[in-house]
Formats: structure tokens, C-alpha cells, sequence
């Protein structure tokens, strides 16, 4: 199976998209085939009754459009209009999209459908099966000829913690941003920071967001904007590139849904240290023991909603 990182559009951006795995493919194949072949015979039934009589080259005239209107063109029709979701890969969660994560069109449920008749119906799937463990994002044939892929719509969300949204005033500001030139290991040690940093220690996590933030920015080539805390700037831009990644796959709709953050409310953020006053007779030292309030964002910095 390949990895998110393997996703990667025609402007080198990276899809959070999973290429599907072939136990749920066959599913939704299986599950796609059964109501197909049942709808056929039901009208080969219907044909057959009405069609008593006719001649036996009008009879078989209609048994082959029959087929070719079902079994072929019906699946077609059906991912075509539903840009890439036919019963079985709803039911599955499953989606078909362009290489490049867009919406698949006529001409690619067409070259699917054509090359389904060969390596599913003639072949009994074993064609597309083969195809699919050699493929390295499971791909059948019919795919690699149309340019698209199947994804998983309905990502298990126990894979981690969610990354905290960022504040209202930030969304939407990095939308001109090139992304193109960040490297994987950056996302990741971007993603991990902001699911981890209300563990850090207040020092660290902000010498930390600002380390990141600093190497993202020398990545896109726009420095960081005067006034917006690190962490504000590192959750606001991995926003922005969900929300492509959304915009791409599944059109505005799903976009506007990954600028919302996640419930539950985000988690406590990370703030440059805090001088403590000096009293006679103390140390100047901070105990690590003491109580310290994470949660309350600098003067400039990231307030996410409640």
C-alpha cells in the first residue's frame, strides 16, 4: 500500500489522501457486481417475456444492448454523476479520484468501465487483483489507462491527536502560499509539534514552534508575519494545506469543514517563558514543580476559539 506521501498532485503538493486497500476494494466491487448482475437478470427476464414473439435476431439484438446498457454503462453513468462513488464504494467509504486528487470525469469512468469488462467480468477480478498488489498505490489497470485512484473517504480518526485549529483572524491568510517546496519530514515534525506541544515545557515548546516555524518559512520563501506567534503561524498553515487537500479531493464543501477545528476544543498552547518577580529571600529560579498556566496565549498570540 503507498503511503500519504506517495499522493502527490501535478503542482507538487502533497494529498493527505490513503490509496484504498484492495480487501475494501474487492468489497465494494463485489457489492457493486451483485446489484448490477441482479438488475440484469431481472430485466433479461422482463426482455425475454415480452420479446416471445419476436424473431431470434431481434431477441438477440436486445439481449446484447441489455448487457452493454447494465452491466457496462449503468456503472459508468453512476460514477460519472457521482463523481467517483458508486453503491459499493459508499458503502465501503471508498472514492474514485484523478491522479491528481480532482473529481473524475465522463472520459475517466468511461476508460475504467471499458477496461472493468476485461480484467473484472472476463478475467473473474483475477486481472485486477494481480494489478492491484503490483501496483504500489493498488491501482488496477483499468486506473493506470484512466489516471485515477481509489481512496479512502472515512480515515479511522484513533490515528492520533487532532492538530488544533488555528485562531479566526489567521484562517484563510496563508491561502497565496507556495507549499510546494516543504518537505515531508518538516509536515511531520510540524504535525507532531502542534499535537504534543501542550506537554512541552512553556520554554521549550517556544523555542521549538519558533525553530519550525522559522525552517517553514525558508521553505515557501515568505518570512514569518511581524506579530503572529510561531505556533499560530505553524497550525494556520497546516490548515491551509488540509483545506487544499479538501478543496482538491471533494470540492468547497469539504474545504469549509477542514477550516473547522476539532471538537473537544484545541489543545493548550505553547508561550515564551514569563519572568517571575524577585522576592528577598527566595531564588530567582522557576521550580519545575510549580503550577504554570499554559493555556493563556501572549499578548500578540494564538487564541483559538472556545
Amino acid at each position: 500500500m503507498a503511503s500519504v506521501n506517495e499522493l502527490v498532485t501535478g503542482d507538487a503538493v502533497v494529498l493527505g489522501l490513503r490509496p484504498a486497500k484492495l480487501p475494501s476494494r474487492a468489497l465494494a466491487v463485489v457489492i457493486d457486481l451483485v446489484v448490477v448482475w441482479a438488475a440484469y437478470i431481472v430485466v433479461s427476464i422482463v426482455l425475454t417475456i415480452a420479446t416471445d414473439s419476436l424473431d431470434t435476431a431481434a431477441v438477440a439484438a436486445l439481449a446484447v444492448a441489455s448487457f452493454l446498457l447494465i452491466p457496462v454503462g449503468v456503472p459508468i453513468a453512476v460514477e460519472t454523476l457521482s463523481h467517483g462513488r458508486s453503491l459499493g464504494k459508499l458503502a465501503c467509504g471508498l472514492r474514485v479520484v484523478r491522479d491528481d486528487g480532482g473529481p473524475i470525469r465522463f472520459r475517466h469512468a468511461l476508460v475504467r468501465g471499458a477496461m472493468g469488462v476485461v480484467e473484472l467480468l472476463m478475467s473473474f477480478g483475477v486481472i485486477a487483483c494481480v494489478a492491484s498488489l503490483v501496483s504500489a498505490r493498488g491501482r488496477r489497470v483499468g486506473d493506470l489507462f484512466a489516471g485515477t485512484l481509489v481512496v479512502r473517504e472515512r480515515v479511522p480518526t484513533d490515528r492520533g491527536r487532532p492538530v488544533p485549529p488555528p485562531p479566526p483572524w489567521l484562517v484563510g491568510r496563508f491561502s497565496e502560499l507556495d507549499l510546494s517546496s516543504v518537505p515531508d519530514d518538516l509536515w511531520l515534525a510540524v504535525r507532531q509539534y502542534l499535537t504534543r506541544m501542550g506537554q512541552l515545557d512553556a520554554g521549550v515548546g517556544w523555542s521549538m514552534s519558533q525553530r519550525l516555524a522559522d525552517d517553514l518559512a525558508a521553505c515557501t520563501g515568505v518570512p514569518l508575519p511581524p506579530g503572529v506567534p510561531p505556533a499560530a503561524y505553524l497550525a494556520a498553515v497546516v490548515n491551509e494545506r488540509q483545506a487544499r487537500d479538501s478543496r482538491r479531493a471533494f470540492g468547497s464543501a469539504a474545504a469549509a469543514a477542514a477550516t473547522v477545528g476539532p471538537v473537544g476544543g484545541p489543545a493548550p498552547v505553547a508561550r515564551p517563558p514569563q519572568p517571575r518577580p524577585h522576592v528577598v529571600g527566595q531564588p530567582d529560579a522557576v521550580s519545575r514543580d510549580a503550577p504554570q498556566d499554559v493555556t493563556a496565549p501572549p499578548a500578540s498570540g494564538f487564541a483559538p476559539p472556545a
